[in-house]
């Protein structure tokens, strides 16, 4: 079988640690090229690429078959529909677009050049929430409750040097950790009844926002998604209450870390957990409250690119669609508008993409 081409823009944290080391450890796809805008690190790493100095340039490469935009937030739009509009599949690094009319816009260009656009939400292959899926579907913990997911950090000095606090449009926490967390409970739960929240800017000299709380209000229970940058002691990342007991888990995926200490070596141990990390289950039975240690099943961010390998071939649908994406798009934009207005904010479904 011929693999399928893809060429990168961009090596910085995204693409250095993201996407090129799994594009390149996947059978079936070949990183064939990076746009990287000062340097050769991409080809020293991987010797046998091209490097282009510029988007425009790498799109007269027609052996390229995909293209992924690894980015900074504000670029992803644009460079997605110009890579569409050249013919290519693409894959865009999360946030698929600065809203959820950006991304309807990119939608509809997909549609018109035939391509697909495949957002990049690597953490549903997170080793915490795929063991966090597994037991759900057991029913161990009976009906649900509650469920909160947070993603705490211990950041007290905003660095608007770097794009991500430099504030205005793409920047933030909320589209940089919201994306992923309010993306994991659309897929355990479904899309939500009403969206509230609190997105704010807490650290002082701040300029984007640092801190938020999502809370998703499904028939008679609450999924809270939630971060922020002064948490010098971390909450739970996963704390779901049953009817039947409840699940804590302590800790995050060990995916990145590792590839950013290893210079993004990808081994098949990569994403498996220390047992002192795994989560904690407690039951009620006959005898009383029964705890037990739940094995936390191994992360693996390859198999995100298998699903795009497949469904580039035609075998598969997308690991991720571009609808998730404006769905997700469209909570955040609703928590922003709780925020404002001080009240729940009711969702309708029946709204279709408009750009």
């Amino acid at each position: 079988m011929t693999a399928i081409r893809a060429g990168v823009i961009g090596y910085g944290l995204a693409g250095r640690v993201f996407h090129a080391p799994m594009i390149d450890a996947v059978d079936g796809l070949e990183l064939a090229a990076v746009v990287e805008r000062s340097g050769r690190n991409a080809q020293a790493r991987y010797p046998g690429i091209v490097t282009y100095p510029s988007l425009e340039a790498m799109l007269e490469d027609s052996s390229l078959e995909l293209i992924v935009v690894a980015t900074p937030n504000g670029l992803h739009a644009s460079q997605a529909m110009q890579a569409l509009r050249a013919g290519r599949h693409v894959v865009v690094d999360k946030p698929v677009g600065n809203s959820s009319r950006e991304i309807a816009a990119m939608m509809a260009t997909a549609q018109e050049c035939g391509r697909l656009l495949i957002p990049y939400h690597n953490r549903r292959f997170d080793g915490d929430f795929r063991t966090l899926r597994s037991l759900l579907a057991s029913g161990r913990l009976g009906r649900i409750v509650s469920l909160e997911s947070t993603f705490d950090r211990w950041r007290r000095q905003p660095r608007p040097e770097l794009w991500r606090d430099a504030g205005g449009d793409g920047t933030g926490t909320l589209l940089d950790l919201g994306t992923h967390l309010v993306d994991q409970v659309m897929q355990l739960f479904g899309l939500p009844e009403a969206v509230s929240g609190e997105v704010l800017v807490e650290r002082d000299g701040a300029r984007a926002v640092d801190s938020f709380t999502v809370r998703m209000h499904y028939t008679g229970w609450t999924a809270t998604a939630a971060a922020n940058c002064l948490a010098a002691q971390p909450r739970p990342r996963y704390r779901v209450r049953g009817m039947d007991g409840d699940f804590v888990k302590w800790g995050l995926d060990p995916q990145e870390e590792r590839l950013k200490a290893n210079n993004s070596t990808v081994t098949d141990t990569l994403g498996v957990e220390a047992e002192s990390a795994w989560g904690t289950l407690v039951t009620e039975t006959a005898d009383g409250m029964q705890q037990e240690t739940v094995p936390t099943e191994p992360g693996d961010y390859r198999l995100y690119y298998a699903g795009v390998r497949d469904a580039l071939l035609g075998k598969a649908a997308p690991p991720v669609t571009a609808m998730d994406a404006w769905r997700v798009a469209r909570i955040l934009e609703m928590a922003e508008q709780s925020t404002r207005e001080r009240r729940w904010v009711e969702c309708d479904w029946s709204r279709k993409p408009e750009a």
